[in-house]
């Protein structure tokens, strides 16, 4: 279902692209070149609905609820990279030194060995 939704909002993306790059623009007239709006309504003149005009709504309109399906979609599967994973241990932050090991009866000083200079060295 989401891969059909997928291709549906990426080919409405394409044609939406394609209308809106292919319309001319509001000041394309005469009186727009010199800075004119070319009429007294508030957003400048409103011409008959060309069919690029057209397709760019409806491509709106479809882009809007795809993008919303998507969306639903994407909140329905509780999905991630790391469910199956296994909880890694918590690292020591290196700020901590580690306690020295407390010495009782029952354990065995270890005598510090003495460096052994191998014959061959020569000083």
């Amino acid at each position: 279902m989401s891969t059909l939704l997928v291709a549906i909002h990426v080919l409405v993306c394409f044609v939406l692209i394609m209308a809106v790059l292919l319309q001319s623009g509001k000041a394309a007239d005469l009186a727009g070149a010199f800075g004119g709006v070319g009429s007294q309504t508030a957003f400048g003149p409103r011409g008959a609905a060309t069919l690029l005009g057209k397709v760019t709504t409806i491509g709106a309109i479809l882009f809007m609820l795809t993008s919303m399906g998507l969306w639903i979609l994407s909140a329905k599967g509780d999905r991630s990279v790391v469910s199956g994973e296994k909880e890694a241990p918590a690292a020591t932050p290196a700020t901590q030194t580690p306690q020295p090991k407390k010495q009782g009866p029952e354990t065995k000083k270890e005598e510090p060995q003495k460096k052994e200079t191998s014959p061959d060295i020569k000083k």
